[in-house]
C-alpha cells in the first residue's frame, strides 16, 4: 500500500474509526485500524465487535492494498504531522512508514500480523432521517442505560418502530428515559448498546443519516461514513408497566435554578446521597443530610398544582440531574404520585420525551 492524503481529512477518519475500539481486548488486533486502499479512496475500520465505525476520505492511491496497525498510536502520529500532505507507504509486509512533504519527520510503526476480523458495513436500503433530532434523542435516552455488563440486556437502547414514530427507550431499573421521534417508520428495530449510540455523533453524524436494521445489527452511515452496532440478544423489560397512568401532583419550575441547586446539594450528596424536596405552592426546600460531613439547603421556586398541599419526596442528585438536563427545556414538571412512587421529569410544553425516575425512602 502506498497513499497520498491530506493530513487533515486522515487525521479525522482515523479518528472516527478509534473511537470504535475498545480499551481492553483479548485479541491484539483489535487494538488496530484496518486501513485499506483502493482506486482513490482510503477506507478506515475500527471495531470491538460490537461497535463497528468505518470512515472514508480521498486519497491519491500509488499502489492498492491494506495494513492493520495500532490504532492508538497510528492517530497519534499522524496528527502530530506538519499540516499539508501525509504518505503512508506499507514495507515487506511488517511496517509502515509515515512521512511528510519534508525529510522529517518520519514515523514507522511495525504492523500487526493478526488476521482483522471480517464486519460488514453495508446496509440495507435503509430510511433517511434528520441527523440532529436522532442525536438528540440518543443524548436523552442513553443516560438512563445501566453500564453493568452482567445485565447486558440493560445496557441497551431499544429502538421500536411504528408507521407513526421511532421510540427509543433506557432504562438501568432505577430509572428510565422515553424519546418519540415522530414520522419515522423503520422494518425492523432492535435492542442496541448505549455505548455505541452515543459515538453516533462523533463518527457518523451529519445532517441526514440513513438508519437500516438486520436481524442482528443496526447501521447508521452518511457521507462521513458508517456505525455498525450488533443487537443485544435479551428480552427487554416491559416498560409500560412501569409508566403511572395518572399524577395528582405537578411541579413546575425553571430548569436552570433546578439543576444549579442540584449541583449545590452534590457538594454535600456527591454522588450517592439523597437530597430531599419538600414542596409546596410557591417553591421547594432542597437539603440534603450528610452525618459524617455536614447538610446544606437551598430554595427553588415554582409552582405546585394538584391534590397535595406540600409534598416531600427524595432522589439520587446525579440520577435526578442526568432527567433535568435531559429534558433540554427552559421549564422542566416533576409529576408526582407521592414519595414512594415513582416520579417523572418532563418538559410541560412537549410530550415526545419523559424521565422516570424512582425515588429514594429516607
Amino acid at each position: 500500500m502506498k497513499i497520498r492524503a491530506n493530513r487533515e481529512q486522515l487525521a479525522d477518519a482515523l479518528g472516527r474509526a478509534q473511537r470504535a475500539v475498545g480499551s481492553r481486548s483479548s485479541l491484539p488486533v483489535l487494538q488496530g485500524l484496518l486501513c485499506e486502499a483502493s482506486e482513490g479512496r482510503l477506507a478506515v475500520t475500527g471495531t470491538d465487535l460490537e461497535v463497528t465505525v468505518r470512515s472514508e476520505i480521498a486519497a491519491e492511491v500509488e499502489e492498492w492494498g491494506k495494513v492493520v496497525i495500532p490504532g492508538r498510536l497510528f492517530t497519534q502520529a499522524v496528527r502530530r504531522m506538519p499540516p499539508g500532505v501525509v504518505m503512508l507507504r506499507a514495507k515487506d509486509q511488517a511496517e509502515l512508514e509515515i512521512s511528510g512533504e519534508n525529510p522529517q519527520p518520519v514515523y514507522t510503526l511495525r504492523q500487526l500480523n493478526e488476521d482483522f476480523p471480517k464486519v460488514s458495513v453495508s446496509g440495507g436500503a435503509g430510511t433517511e432521517v434528520e441527523g440532529e433530532s436522532l442525536a438528540e434523542a440518543i443524548k436523552q435516552v442513553a443516560p438512563a442505560a445501566s453500564s453493568d455488563l452482567g445485565r447486558a440486556v440493560l445496557t441497551g437502547v431499544l429502538m421500536e418502530s411504528t408507521p407513526e414514530r421511532l421510540r427509543m427507550v433506557a432504562t438501568d431499573s432505577y430509572r428510565l428515559a422515553l424519546r418519540d421521534l415522530p414520522a419515522i417508520g423503520l422494518e425492523t428495530t432492535g435492542l442496541l448498546p448505549a455505548r455505541g449510540l452515543r459515538e453516533l455523533p462523533n463518527t457518523v453524524g451529519a445532517s441526514k443519516v440513513k438508519v437500516s436494521f438486520s436481524s442482528r445489527e443496526g447501521m447508521f452511515s452518511s457521507a462521513a461514513g458508517t456505525l455498525r452496532l450488533r443487537m443485544i440478544e435479551g428480552n427487554f423489560p416491559k416498560y409500560e408497566t412501569l409508566l403511572p397512568s395518572q399524577y395528582p401532583n405537578q411541579f413546575t419550575c425553571d430548569r436552570d435554578n433546578l439543576l444549579e441547586t442540584i449541583r449545590r446539594m452534590e457538594l454535600v450528596a456527591e454522588d450517592h446521597y439523597p437530597i430531599r424536596l419538600t414542596i409546596s405552592d410557591g417553591g421547594a426546600e432542597v437539603n440534603v443530610i450528610r452525618q459524617d460531613v455536614g447538610r446544606a439547603t437551598d430554595y427553588v421556586e415554582g409552582e405546585l398544582e394538584g391534590e397535595s398541599q406540600s409534598l416531600t419526596v427524595a432522589f439520587n442528585p446525579r440520577y435526578l440531574a442526568d432527567g433535568v438536563v435531559a429534558t433540554g427545556a427552559e421549564k422542566v414538571r416533576l409529576r408526582i404520585i407521592d414519595g414512594m412512587k415513582p416520579s417523572v421529569i418532563d418538559d410541560p410544553s412537549r410530550d415526545e420525551f419523559l424521565y422516570l425516575l424512582m425515588p429514594v425512602n429516607v
